[in-house]
């Protein structure tokens, strides 16, 4: 469990590749769980119902809830950059820990334990609504208000190939508001950047 701890800014030998099982695991637990829940709703709305429970920012929350940001091991830049605290570290720290209890378990054992962690996330799913990610959400508003598009943008790559995080700004030129978003991919780093557009225009409308 050490290991799934251990943040490659810590040590060579870190979490990574059990991040990245980890991930994979998260991922066809709760594909199945909503393939049984919800035997009529199709594939694209399934893919969104997971994604609004396994996403950078409720990971993060989990981890916190769950005391993990205080037992991540970090090398000194990084813990005192407040790296305990960093969404996108405390997500793969979770879903390393995640790929540690099914290597030393079995898939039942860490599916049991995935389906308890995440169990109110998944009662609060509710079918009848249109889980539309955030960028499409984002981008109806503005068609139905007659704006121009969004417009995404690229600012800056961190880190290595095999373990990059990028930074997105979202630019919505008729309401001068520019909002940014961060994530392990450039898609997640969208969705965010769009997320935090769609607060600002509704903290801008009093709502």
């Amino acid at each position: 469990m050490e290991l799934a701890l251990t943040h490659r800014s810590y040590s060579a030998e870190n979490n990574e590749r059990l991040e990245f099982l980890g991930d994979a695991v998260l991922d066809l637990v709760l594909s199945d769980v909503l393939f049984q829940l919800y035997p009529s709703v199709d594939e694209g709305n399934l893919s969104l119902m997971r994604a609004s429970i396994v996403n950078e920012r409720s990971l993060s929350a989990l981890a916190r809830q769950l005391g993990i940001n205080e037992q991540i091991i970090l090398g000194e830049g990084e813990s005192l950059s407040g790296g305990q605290q960093r969404d996108s570290i405390l997500a793969n720290t979770l879903e390393a820990i995640v790929g540690a209890i099914y290597l030393d378990s079995n898939f039942e054992k860490i599916a049991a334990v995935i389906k308890t962690i995440f169990n109110d996330s998944i009662n609060s799913i509710d079918p009848s609504l249109s889980y539309k990610d955030d960028k499409s959400t984002l981008q109806e508003l503005l068609q139905q208000q007659q704006m121009n598009l969004p417009e995404y943008r690229l600012i800056k790559t961190t880190g290595e190939k095999h373990d990059q995080q990028f930074f997105i700004d979202c630019v919505i030129k008729d309401e001068g508001i520019t909002t940014s978003g961060d994530g392990k991919t450039i898609k997640i780093a969208e969705q965010e950047a769009a997320r935090e557009a769609l607060k600002r225009l509704a903290d801008d409308k009093g709502e």
